[in-house]
């Protein structure tokens, strides 16, 4: 099956009780403001803190885009893109905390199974607190759109001529 004809996985991670940690999730429910004809293709999916839980909705992608919180060393708020081998090269060499460890889980199972989409993509948004709290920080939260205008680049750009 071709990207055009697929649907892309777009996965947000991220805990909604900790503050700027809720980024994935808070960006999939901006995309959620998106016209149709922007998000059709697209099969947007709360991956919350769920872990090998999601390991089967990633197994059948086709491509996927994960939207997650990660230590950039940037000002907080900056949103990176790793794209395909950048991906898996940022995953294992960035220091870690026990959630970062479920997202490079899920990517070596899918790597045992055969199963990691060419067309793959991490967002990183890099946090300011990581505390206790339900809403984003001032700097994450202006940096939702940007991200979610970066699923929709990345989408668009897997298209086959």
């Amino acid at each position: 099956m071709t990207t055009s004809d697929a649907t892309i996985l777009v996965l947000g991670l991220g805990n909604t009780l900790l503050t700027d940690e809720a980024v994935g999730v808070r960006v999939l429910e901006h995309l959620g403001t998106f016209p149709e004809d922007q998000t059709r293709n697209l099969r947007m999916l709360d991956g919350g803190t769920m872990g090998l839980t999601l390991l089967v909705e990633m197994e059948d992608a086709d491509a996927m885009v994960i939207i997650d919180s990660a230590y950039l060393e940037a000002a907080p708020g900056t949103v990176e893109v790793f794209e395909g081998a950048e991906m898996d090269h940022f995953l294992r060499t960035r220091s870690r905390n026990a959630h970062d460890i479920g997202l490079d889980d899920l990517m070596d199972a899918l790597r045992l199974r055969e199963a990691v989409p060419e067309k793959r993509a991490l967002i990183g948004v890099q946090p300011q607190d990581l505390s206790v709290g339900e809403a984003l920080t001032e700097a994450v939260a202006a940096a939702v759109p940007e991200a979610a205008e970066a699923v929709t680049t990345l989408a668009e750009r897997w298209k086959p001529i």
